[in-house]
C-alpha cells in the first residue's frame, strides 16, 4: 500500500520509524537548524545529506555571515522564483518584505522583472544574482563592483547561499510541495 503524503507528495518519516542513520542524520538537522524547515523535512530520509545540509544551511542564518537580511532575500527571491517552486518562493516573498524591502521590488524580482535598488550593496547582489540565475556571464565591471562592494567573502555568500537554495527549489519542486504546507508536527 503506498504511503502517504504529508508534504507535497512526500511521505515524512515518524521519527520512531526511522532507521539509527536517519535519527542521528534528524538530531543532527534539528542542532544545526533549530527545526526542520522546508526540504529538511525531505532530507532526513538521506542522513548522510542531513548531516552535511544542516551545518551548511545553518550557515545562512542572520549573523553567521557577511550579508545583510535583505541582500540575503534579494538573492533568495531571485533564486527560489527561478525553480518555480511555490513552498520557498512564497515564504520568501513574505520575508523579503518583513526585512524592509518594498513590496514593488520584491514582487518584481518574482515575476522576473527588472527593477533597482539604490543602496549599492543590494543593486550588485540584485545583478550578481540575476546574472548567476539566468546563467549569464558576468561581465568584468560587474564583477569589479562585487569586488569593491562585498569583498570576496561576500560574493562567496551570495554564490553560495545560491547554490543552496537551488537545492532547497528544486527538492520542494520535485515533490511538489505547496506555498505554506506543514508536513507533519514535530
Amino acid at each position: 500500500m503506498p504511503e502517504t503524503p504529508t508534504f507535497g507528495r512526500y511521505a515524512e518519516i515518524p521519527y520512531d520509524q526511522m532507521t539509527p542513520e536517519q535519527q542521528e542524520g534528524y538530531r543532527s538537522m534539528m542542532e544545526s537548524r533549530g527545526g526542520l524547515p522546508g526540504p529538511s523535512k525531505i532530507w532526513i530520509h538521506n542522513p548522510k545529506l542531513a548531516k552535511v545540509a544542516g551545518p551548511f544551511g545553518g550557515h545562512f542564518h542572520a549573523g553567521h555571515y557577511s550579508l545583510t537580511e535583505r541582500e540575503r532575500e534579494i538573492a533568495v527571491c531571485i533564486i527560489c522564483s527561478k525553480f518555480h517552486s511555490a513552498y520557498p518562493t512564497n515564504a520568501h516573498e513574505r520575508r523579503g518584505k518583513e526585512v524592509g524591502l518594498p513590496a514593488d521590488k520584491v514582487e518584481a524580482i518574482i515575476a522576473g522583472l527588472q527593477t533597482s535598488f539604490t543602496d549599492e550593496r543590494e543593486q550588485v547582489v540584485y545583478e550578481m544574482a540575476t546574472a548567476l540565475a539566468n546563467a549569464r556571464w558576468v561581465p568584468r565591471g560587474l564583477y569589479d563592483r562585487a569586488v569593491k562592494a562585498l569583498g570576496h567573502v561576500g560574493i562567496t555568500d551570495v554564490i553560495t547561499l545560491m547554490g543552496h537554495y537551488s537545492s532547497v527549489s528544486m527538492t520542494l519542486a520535485f515533490y511538489d510541495v505547496p506555498a505554506g504546507a506543514t508536513g507533519m508536527a514535530r
